[in-house]
């Protein structure tokens, strides 16, 4: 059985995730491609993880690739996480990880309309609201707001209590309605930092509705671009990622003829057959990433790149802060001083060649923010400590 040390593990994730200059991806599209999908939740992430991954990369190249050529398409998805898509993976994405995050969804807002009594018939309820919404952006020359819907539909105007105490309204059900491809985040109103997503139909924003494929189709095409990018990984891992059944993922990878590999651990990984050459260390590289990153996201088990760090750099639900990475390992996170200036906090000694180059990285994220600040909310313990 072949064998894939953390050190091959790390050169894999170097080279295929473009964190290394002679890897780095030519533009937005091919950084999202690097990594399956952008992560979209924080709204400066998408640009900050293209900044990452390229070498002349600006804002306004990120804006054009989402909302000008659309290439990038922001769907929601795995896990009920927000990404940015490039476009051709949309029909796979539709029929499987948005379709079970919307029956999930749609099944829980049913349950909750009527037991709070806002519905005798949480089915048709939402139905009436799919059908109005759209008539009610169908009748608009331009995309709507969350704000405008909820004034051109004003049943959906509503507050309704979930079962932990929590309640949603009218985001929520137009989130419903985005991860069932009925309406689609269109432009945006805010530009980088900030994000304020108007809505519109799919025959708008991406000339026609996404093609329709079987569920089976599309998990195997996302399980494929995931071994691609981000094997070997685990079962667990995939399970993680992909937000779906082991069923579901044992399957995907019985039609994919995935092959089986030891790694540095009890748990075997998963390589694609035609990936099993051993990948070369790429060499000294270090990296700072940003909240969320799809790198420091992309696999449950993350022993062999986080090391003893998860409670400094993950909040309590399991969410990344910035990262920085020397040699293929996190070794600490990243601020911005209140003059918008990037100082990597260590978490672990590195050498002094190390400590330069990601100094050298800090200065270069510095120079594109050009005086922007980038807030988040995903701040990490450590992000809190380094905060002046």
């Amino acid at each position: 059985m072949r064998h894939v040390p953390d050190s091959e593990r790390r050169a894999r994730l170097a080279i295929r995730h473009a964190l290394v200059p002679a890897s780095w991806a030519r533009g937005p599209e091919d950084a999202a491609r690097a990594v399956v999908a952008l992560h979209a939740t924080d709204a400066p992430s998408v640009h900050l993880a293209v900044w990452a991954r390229t070498r002349d990369t600006t804002p306004a190249d990120v804006d054009r690739a989402l909302y000008e050529d659309r290439t990038l398409i922001k769907q929601l998805a795995m896990r009920r996480t927000l990404f940015a898509f490039p476009r051709d993976l949309l029909p796979a994405v539709m029929s499987s990880a948005a379709a079970r995050v919307a029956a999930a969804e749609r099944a829980r807002m049913i349950r909750d309309l009527e037991r709070a009594g806002a519905a005798t018939d949480g089915v048709a309820w939402l139905e009436k609201a799919r059908a109005d919404v759209e008539a009610a952006l169908a009748r608009s020359p331009s995309a709507l707001s969350a704000a405008q819907l909820r004034k051109a539909v004003a049943h959906i105007d509503i507050a309704v209590p979930g079962r932990s105490g929590e309640q949603w309204s009218t985001p929520q059900i137009l989130n419903l309605l985005g991860a069932q491809g009925s309406i689609v985040r269109g432009p945006c109103t805010g530009r980088f930092p900030t994000t304020r997503p108007l809505w519109t139909l799919p025959s708008r924003w991406l000339g026609g509705s996404v093609a329709a494929v079987e569920p089976s189709e599309g998990y195997r095409a996302i399980v494929r671009r995931w071994l691609r990018a981000f094997g070997p990984g685990t079962e667990e891992d995939i399970v993680w990622w992909l937000g779906a059944t082991k069923k579901t993922v044992r399957t995907a990878l019985a039609e994919l003829g995935a092959v089986a590999v030891s790694l540095d651990g009890p748990a075997l990984g998963w390589l694609l057959p035609d990936d099993l050459d051993q990948v070369p260390d790429p060499g000294p590289w270090t990296a700072i990433l940003p909240p969320l990153d799809p790198t420091v996201m992309g696999w449950k088990g993350r022993g062999f790149y986080l090391g003893p760090h998860q409670e400094a750099l993950f909040d309590t639900r399991g969410n990344a802060g910035t990262t920085a990475w020397a040699g293929g390992r996190i070794v600490g996170c990243w601020i911005q001083d209140a003059d918008a200036t990037v100082r990597v906090r260590l978490l672990e000694p590195v050498s002094d060649e190390e400590r330069s180059s990601l100094d050298t990285q800090a200065a270069r994220l510095t120079t594109w923010l050009a005086g922007v600040r980038s807030p988040t909310g995903y701040r990490s313990p450590a992000m809190r400590t380094a905060t002046p």
